[in-house]
C-alpha cells in the first residue's frame, strides 16, 4: 500500500460512524435477522468492526455529566479472542457503553416503534429541568385520575392493591417522580406533565423540544406517560441516548434502583405504597436501575443500566423493546456484553 493510500485512509475512516441514517416507522412484530451489527435493513448500520461500532459524536460532551460518577475512564471496549454473538427476539435491541458511545449489540435500533413506559425517562429529564423546586406541590386533577394504565396504587389497569391518588390530593413533585419511575404510574406522569405546562399536549411540546436539542432523530412524543397514540414513537438507540443523558441527574438513578418506597399527601392524610416494575432489579447486583414499559401496542420493553460484575466500572445502558421475554432476555445481554467485551 502506499502513502498516499495510507494517508487517505486514515483520514477518511473515522467519517464511516457518522453516516447512520434514520429508519422509517417500523410496524410491530417486524424483525431484522441480525449478527452483532449487521443488519438485512440496508444501510440501517454499519458493519461491526472487531472493536464494536462506535457512533463518534452520538453521546456528545453536551450530553454527558462531568461528575465522578459517569463517565470520563477514557477506556474503550474491544471484542475479547473468544468473542461469541448473541441474539434476542426483540424486534429492536441495542447496547452501548456510557462512556464512549461504543454500540456493543445492535438489532434494528434505529426502527421506530411505540415504546410505552420508557417515554417516562423522558418525561424525568424534563422534570428535573423544568421544575426547579422538587418539594413543591402538585394538585391531583380528575384527568390525572381517569389515565389509563398503571397508577398509583395499581400495579395494572383496574387491578388496585394499595392507596390511590385522590382529586384535589396534593403531592409534591419528587414523591410523583418517585412513583412514576418506580410503579410506572401514569396518572403521576400526567399531573407532573399538567403541572409543569399546563396541558399533555404542551408538555409533548416541551419533550420534544427535548429530542430535537439532543439530535434524536427516531423519536416523536406525544404524552407524558407513554399511553398509545397514533404516530408516537422512539428507538432502542434514541433512548440509550436518552438514558444515557439522564445519568446527570442522580435522584433519577437513585429512585430506580429502590425495590419500594413510601409516598404521602402533603397534608398526611394519604400514604401510597410504590413497588419497583423491574423485577430485575435485587436480582443482578450489577445493575444500577432500569425503566420498564407495555402497553398492547407497544409489546414488553426494557431498559437497563449496569456495569461490569467484577470491577463495578464501565457502564452499559440496554434497551429491549417488544420483547415477551424480556427479563431473560435481558439478563443474558448484560452477562453476554460483560463476558465478551474488555475495556482497554
Amino acid at each position: 500500500m502506499t502513502t498516499i493510500s495510507i494517508l487517505l485512509l486514515i483520514f477518511f475512516l473515522p467519517f464511516q460512524y457518522f453516516f447512520l441514517p434514520a429508519a422509517s416507522p417500523q410496524k410491530k412484530g417486524s424483525s431484522s435477522q441480525v449478527v452483532e451489527g449487521v443488519t438485512d435493513h440496508k444501510g440501517d448500520m454499519p458493519s461491526s468492526s472487531a472493536e464494536g461500532d462506535s457512533l463518534k459524536g452520538s453521546l456528545k460532551s453536551s450530553d454527558i455529566a462531568k461528575n465522578e460518577n459517569y463517565g470520563g475512564s477514557g477506556l474503550v471496549p474491544q471484542r475479547k479472542k473468544e468473542f461469541r454473538n448473541t441474539k434476542i427476539f426483540a424486534t429492536s435491541s441495542v447496547v452501548i457503553d456510557v462512556d464512549s458511545g461504543t454500540i456493543l449489540h445492535y438489532d434494528n435500533g434505529r426502527g421506530k416503534i411505540p415504546i410505552a413506559s420508557l417515554t417516562k425517562m423522558m418525561t424525568a429529564i424534563i422534570v428535573m429541568e423544568e421544575v426547579k423546586n422538587l418539594d413543591e406541590p402538585v394538585t391531583i386533577d380528575e384527568e390525572a385520575l381517569l389515565t389509563e394504565g398503571t397508577k398509583v396504587g395499581c400495579p395494572r389497569s383496574g387491578y388496585c392493591v394499595n392507596e390511590r391518588l385522590h382529586e384535589g390530593e396534593k403531592v409534591t413533585a419528587k414523591d410523583l417522580l418517585m412513583a412514576m419511575l418506580l410503579n410506572s404510574a401514569n396518572d403521576a406522569a400526567v399531573a407532573l406533565g399538567k403541572h409543569i405546562s399546563g396541558s399533555q399536549k404542551n408538555f409533548a411540546e416541551l419533550m420534544n423540544k427535548k429530542a430535537k436539542d439532543l439530535n434524536l432523530g427516531d423519536s416523536k412524543f406525544c404524552n407524558p406517560s407513554g399511553l398509545d397514540e397514533d404516530d408516537c414513537y422512539s428507538s432502542a438507540y434514541d433512548l440509550a441516548r436518552i438514558t444515557a443523558y439522564s445519568m446527570q441527574y442522580d435522584l433519577i438513578w437513585k429512585i430506580m434502583k429502590m425495590p419500594e418506597a413510601e409516598i404521602g399527601s402533603c397534608d398526611g392524610k394519604y400514604f401510597h405504597i410504590l413497588k419497583n416494575t423491574d423485577l430485575l432489579i435485587g436480582q443482578m447486583p450489577n445493575c444500577i436501575g432500569g425503566k420498564t414499559g407495555f402497553t398492547y401496542n407497544a409489546g414488553k420493553s426494557l431498559m437497563m443500566a449496569a456495569v461490569d460484575p467484577q470491577t463495578g466500572k464501565h457502564k452499559i445502558i440496554a434497551v429491549i423493546l417488544n420483547d415477551n421475554n424480556r427479563w431473560e432476555d435481558m439478563a443474558g445481554l448484560i452477562s453476554w456484553t460483560f463476558d465478551n467485551f474488555e475495556w482497554k
